[in-house]
């Protein structure tokens, strides 16, 4: 099994002794020649102080002045170490001290000299723990030398020697293509790359999710292996379900209905979630959220398994789906109408003011009546049924987003929640998603209902993790920064809405649900919806609860609906499943009466450890192990998808070069200002160089650009048209220039700053 220094250094905690055959174990190393690889890393890594060696056994050696952190460079060779703790200072590191480390690696930092109020701390690379460029995008070149490739992104500080190794380079020179790189750069010895795919003769010949693919080196297929595997999951799922349904809560005979984007399966592979709803005798209602249950079909380590640990996140790439699982997989084990399923079932029950009264989690066997689209519900909440047979499924849509899902809405806006509209669908998980906060959409107002449901089944899953006192993995987002906020707040002023924060020191929920409900009193509000949502900070994983910024919690969340979709969702079923299957209910043995582990019920009555030590260690290693893991692939999963986006909208845009556009001015710098096209939601830049009617200087106090001699400004929240210059595909750059539109210039404006 491959690993990386990253992998093998996670395995260390604390200040514990670890021996080398449970390093083998542990990153499946047993065979000789991965086992000798691993003999080679740990003796390096002894050797250069990382580790130390006692008694056959090695430890973690930690130093104050070294830190872990993810390189930025930027074109112009500066490059900064950004570690992964909020608020930790970013570390310069000079080119020289680079030791060899490329954009985005994952280093070890020795700080050199440290930061004043001015400066940034400065650094050296000490060990490269990840290469996060296993392979690149180029242009080949020839030179007296031989061929060479030239990285497209200019953030990659060298160029590649190409290994011909009987390939017809010569016809690929000036191509743009796929280069796997087969060496690093050692002492005096360049980098080594094969190209594995010529793209096309430039950036717009070759197919966007070609080219997003190749630059982020997402996986597009799975191995024959890992089908065969799939394939053989056919044949072990009937006995799986004679034998599980003996063990679970029957839920069959309960009204269930799946809410999807299609209603059709072969569609939608992954229908992972089901829905029932009753009244409790109190009168409160028993909603439950029922999710297909992973953990019992696929086990963990297996190689199915691990091949989804390593992808992270299913990928949307607009029509072409990235999975963790193969196809075969979802085909099996989605919840489909009229079968048995195993799901691990949440019970929430709410009061008459949308208040959690209690809740259960519960391994159970549901079969589902009826298999409806968003836009199918739409109708039926609209129209009401046309057959008897739909009587009964129309009358609980109607109390799940008449009555249930509007009380949970509310309570979630009182404690400060907002939402983001848009126009279109984008997400594709019904929960939050990447985006970190609720989105309501104009043309299907049913799906933030729902996604209401869907975060607050997350929610009681996380307070249930907490109150036991199990290791789980928390979903958290920091609060926006104050300056991400400013010219959007200046922007809102000067179209004439009040915008205001309670505070300048701190950014809250409340702020936000403020600034979405100012926003529709202006036109423009589609473009300021935009703005906001691009200042949301991203959700990140981590092992310990804290706020999420988007959702107003702030004392823990996590996800754990799409365990077919995200790997941390599978990883949050498996820790219930052994808190269920192994968790202790009582103090010892001896004790006649114990709790109840699947229900709040529990909460505040246990005084022991739920978990047995060992399993409770094993697992808070497991979490430590994979979390930073996952916060990458997340990382990289949002970034693959905007750079599709921009792409798309970069084309899009090429094809209207010429034409002139109305925009809205939402950014002004020194170097000229940027311009949102209304109807198409497409930024460009006006370059200042570009106005040629006047000499323009900048006033940063009010963010304008102001002609000296004609005293026209260019201010934000200025509307203005615009001919679309030139636009540069690959780096989705869009250049503007002003047909009309601005502003006259104000006394203070002319003022000397």
């Amino acid at each position: 099994m491959e690993f990386s220094i990253a992998t093998l250094l996670n395995q260390f905690t604390d200040d514990k002794l670890v021996p080398g055959k449970v390093l083998e174990k542990k990153l499946g190393c047993q065979e000789e020649e991965s086992g000798e690889k691993l003999q080679i890393a740990l003796d390096a890594l002894e050797r250069i102080g990382i580790l130390t060696k006692e008694f056959g056994k090695y430890r973690r050696v930690y130093e104050e002045d070294v830190v872990e952190a993810k390189l930025r460079c930027s074109s112009k060779g500066f490059c900064f170490a950004i570690q992964d703790e909020e608020g930790a200072d970013d570390i310069y590191v000079r080119e020289s001290n680079l030791s060899n480390a490329w954009n985005g690696d994952r280093v070890l930092v020795k700080v050199i000299k440290e930061g004043s109020r001015r400066r940034s701390p400065e650094g050296e690379v000490k060990l490269i723990l990840e290469r996060a460029n296993p392979s690149l995008l180029a242009q080949v070149r020839k030179d007296d030398g031989g061929y060479r490739a030239v990285p497209l992104d200019d953030r990659l500080l060298f160029e590649l020697e190409l290994d011909e190794n009987g390939q017809n380079l010569a016809a690929a020179i000036d191509h743009l293509v796929h280069v796997t790189v087969l060496r690093y750069k050692i002492a005096q010895l360049p980098p080594l790359g094969k190209v594995t795919r010529v793209l096309g003769s430039d950036a717009e010949a070759a197919v966007d999710t070609d080219i997003v693919c190749c630059k982020h080196d997402l996986p597009t297929a799975f191995s024959q292996e890992i089908l065969n595997l799939a394939e053989k999951l056919r044949k072990e799922i009937p006995n799986l379900l004679t034998k599980e349904k003996k063990n679970r809560l029957d839920c069959r005979e309960l009204l269930t209905i799946t809410i999807e984007k299609k209603a059709e399966i072969e569609e939608n592979l992954w229908v992972e979630n089901a829905f029932t709803l009753g009244k409790t005798e109190e009168g409160h209602w028993r909603l439950g959220i029922h999710t297909v249950d992973v953990a019992e079909y696929i086990d963990a380590d297996s190689l199915l398994d691990q091949t989804a640990r390593k992808r992270g996140t299913t990928i949307y790439l607009k029509k072409m789906v990235l999975p963790i699982f193969p196809e075969e997989v979802g085909r099996l084990i989605s919840l489909q109408p009229g079968k048995d399923n195993l799901t691990m079932s949440i019970f929430i029950t709410i009061d008459e003011t949308g208040e959690v009264v209690e809740f259960e989690i519960q391994p159970t066997v549901i079969n589902v009546n009826h298999q409806l689209s968003y836009q199918q519900v739409q109708e039926l909440l609209g129209i009401g049924a046309m057959d008897a047979e739909l009587a009964p499924a129309v009358e609980m849509l109607n109390q799940l987003f008449f009555n249930v899902s509007p009380l949970v809405k509310a309570q979630r806006l009182q404690r400060g929640g907002f939402e983001i509209s848009l126009a279109e669908v984008e997400s594709s998980f019904k929960d939050e998603g990447r985006l970190g906060a609720i989105v309501s959409y104009s043309n299907l107002p049913v799906l933030s209902l729902l996604t209401d449901l869907l975060v607050l089944a997350g929610k009681v899953v996380a307070d249930h993790l907490k109150a036991l006192e199990v290791p789980g993995i928390y979903c958290i987002q920091p609060e926006p920064d104050w300056d991400e906020l400013e010219d959007l707040l200046k922007l809102g002023n000067n179209l004439g809405l009040n915008l205001e924060l309670e505070s300048e020191e701190e950014v809250s929920p409340h702020d936000y649900q403020r600034l979405t409900q100012e926003f529709p009193k202006t036109n423009a509000n589609q473009v300021l919806q935009y703005l906001l949502q691009s200042t949301l900070k991203s959700v990140k994983y981590s092992s310990l609860p804290g706020s999420h910024f988007g959702l107003a919690y702030s004392d823990g969340y996590t996800h754990c609906v799409s365990p077919g979709q995200r790997y941390v969702d599978l990883l949050i079923q498996r820790i219930l499943k052994i808190v269920f299957d192994q968790g202790r209910d009582r103090r010892h043995a001896r004790a006649k009466l114990g709790v109840d582990l699947h229900s709040s019920s529990c909460h505040g009555k246990i005084n022991w450890n739920v978990l047995p030590t060992q399993i409770q260690e094993d697992l808070e290693l497991e979490l430590h192990e994979i979390i930073s893991h996952l916060n990458d692939r997340e990382k990289m999963a949002e970034d693959a998808e905007e750079d599709l986006d921009g792409l798309k909208k970069a084309e899009m845009m090429k094809e209207r070069t010429g034409q002139v556009f109305t925009g809205l001015i939402t950014g002004v710098q020194s170097y000229g200002f940027f311009v949102q096209i209304d109807d198409l939601l497409v930024e460009g830049l006006v370059h200042v160089s570009s106005l040629k009617d006047d000499w323009y200087e900048y006033r940063s106090r009010h963010s304008c650009l102001v002609g000296k001699k004609n005293r026209i400004a260019y201010r934000l929240g200025d509307t203005v048209e615009v001919e679309v210059k030139s636009v540069d595909y690959y780096r989705q750059q869009i250049d503007l220039a002003t047909v009309g539109g601005g502003s006259m210039a104000s006394s203070e404006d002319l003022e000397d700053e």
